[in-house]
């Protein structure tokens, strides 16, 4: 019998569905059990690719070049295993398929509906994703009562009352405060709006800024039929992962144990060390993150996590400062105070020219540097222009007719004009060269790294790079495209065409953003030293 859990919202969105589902799949993988996690998306697009990061914040990108919603990135670290696009489940994708059914004649001449062809073509993904597994814990994105996520629901559903599927149903709602009063009628009024379409919840996941008091979880169990003790307190905690920790002190693994009549399995709970450092760290260094999405810090979420994972196993905070790159194009005064600086990747012109001169100030100051996709991309320009001399170097992304597109576009590319999937996207090898950083950092002379771009070094710039010290420590495996790039005269500086990010775990931190925040620490050090042997006090 396949096991299901099936994580639901109401109220208002971003209450942290895709966190507390994370959290639940931790414990039960930790308790023993095989367990694989489904993000069900209702939007039309076919996946997350072409979607503006201000919208849905970060796109997450899988091994196998899947461009996902960022949740998938969530279960992947809390998960410590890789996922495939299949664990992703778009309206897009189901009807795209069902259209192409219908247009080769599979349905035998029927009426094409919702019910029954739709929702079996939900059923049927979700089954073939959970394949192999002990437990599928699935996710529902928006809110109840959404029109779109209504045929997912009604599917869902149905996969209850068949034979020989165990499901439970997870709810998360608002519990908001008002004074030292804890409000229970929004979650009352979700769970209602739940059980219109057939769907009685067994787990409320209650969000709120404070643990949740007898009296309310006492109110809301009898205004829902949901067992006291299948209302589970998730309040506010100052990193996601203490997240698993709530949940297991509040019960959530024993009440889903005791649902599916589960033997008892000893939880290995191992975060203990990890969350302990980020509670109380040792050090703390500043970094600068140099993007044009910086008021949706979600955009840049697996760089928060990399960091997060960073401090975790070594004691080192890192504080983030959020700077827009359009704001430096007039001044880089807000990068004095800095003990690093990271330009992340991302897509357009806006705001390329702040990213360029980012890249220059680190260079020029020595500070700690570390460039990500379109931030390696962006150092090769300003070495370009800088170093080589050539004023008009640039990206044929941003400016197609410049007179030195030290940035091409792949040749492969060339004639696409699909935007969605038709990058150079997923894990790739990486070759890396002996007695470089890259090397020291990998420890490897083969690496695999996930990617998502379409232009690359022109190879015609390389020799003049390195002949004025530019350093290029790795390659792909057909020693074409520019992987890794470094600097001779320093060890501080290291930009990366691939997403490092993508692949960093919790006990297993992004081996680029360890260094760079090491070496960060060490110019926080060298700085204050330097400041104090200059003061007379």
């Amino acid at each position: 019998m396949m096991h299901y859990i099936v994580v639901t919202g109401g109220v208002i969105s971003g209450l942290g569905k895709g966190t507390i589902t994370s959290g639940l799949s931790y414990l039960l993988k930790n308790s023993g059990f095989r367990v694989t996690n489904i993000k069900i998306d209702p939007y039309i697009n076919y996946d997350a690719g072409t979607m503006n990061p201000y919208q849905h914040g970060e796109v997450f990108v899988l091994n196998d070049g899947g461009e996902v919603d960022l949740d998938l990135g969530n279960y992947e670290r809390f998960l410590d295993t890789a996922l495939t696009s299949a664990n992703n489940i778009t309206t897009g994708k189901i009807y795209k398929e069902v259209i192409e059914k219908e247009r080769r004649g599979d349905y035998l001449g029927s009426t094409v509906q919702i019910i029954p062809h739709i929702t079996n073509e939900i059923k049927a993904r979700i089954r073939k994703a959970a394949d192999g597994y002990d437990i599928a814990l699935i996710e529902v994105g928006g809110t109840v009562g959404d029109i779109e996520s209504m045929p997912f629901l009604e599917a869902l559903r149905q996969m209850r009352s068949d034979k020989g599927d165990s499901m439970i149903f997870g709810h998360v709602t608002l519990v908001p405060e008002s004074g030292s009063e804890q409000k229970t009628k929004p979650t009352q009024h979700s769970v209602k709006e739940l059980r219109a379409i057939g769907i009685q919840p067994d787990i409320l996941f209650c969000r709120s800024s404070s643990p949740l008091g007898i009296d309310a979880r006492k109110k809301i169990s009898l205004f829902t039929d949901v067992a006291e003790k299948g209302i589970i307190s998730v309040y506010d905690v100052s990193n996601v992962y203490f997240v698993p920790m709530v949940l297991e002190k509040q019960g959530a693994l024993e009440y889903t144990r005791e649902l599916f009549r589960f033997d008892d399995h000893e939880l290995n709970y191992t975060l203990k060390e990890f969350t302990r450092n980020i509670e109380k760290p040792t050090e703390e260094v500043t970094v600068g993150l140099i993007g044009k999405y910086v008021d949706m810090q979600d955009a840049y979420i697996s760089h928060k996590e990399a960091f997060s994972h960073v401090t975790g196993n070594t004691g080192i905070k890192v504080n983030i400062k959020w700077i827009d790159s359009d704001d430096l194009i007039k001044s880089t005064e807000q990068l004095d105070d800095l003990d690093g600086i990271l330009i992340p990747g991302g897509f357009g012109y806006r705001g390329v020219e702040g990213k360029i001169a980012a890249a220059k100030y680190a260079r020029e100051k020595r500070i700690p540097y570390l460039g990500i996709c379109l931030g390696f991309q962006a150092s090769v320009i300003e070495l370009s222009r800088n170093l080589l001399k050539l004023k008009d170097a640039n990206s044929t992304e941003f400016e197609p007719g410049t007179q030195d597109p030290v940035i091409d576009i792949l040749p492969e590319q060339k004639g696409i004009k699909d935007l969605g999937g038709t990058m150079r996207l997923g894990a790739k090898t990486v070759l890396v060269k002996k007695g470089t950083i890259a090397y020291e950092i990998n420890g490897s002379e083969r690496i695999s790294e996930r990617h998502r771009h379409r232009y690359e070094v022109n190879p015609e710039y390389i020799d003049r790079l390195e002949e004025k010290g530019a350093i290029f420590s790795g390659t792909d495996d057909e020693k074409i495209r520019m992987e890794i790039l470094e600097l001779n005269d320093r060890d501080n500086y290291i930009a990366t065409q691939y997403h490092a990010e993508f692949q960093s775990r919790p006990l297993n931190p992004s081996k680029v953003h360890l260094y760079f925040i090491k070496k960060s620490l060490e110019y926080r050090k060298e700085k204050r030293g330097s400041i104090y042997a200059g003061s007379t006090e």
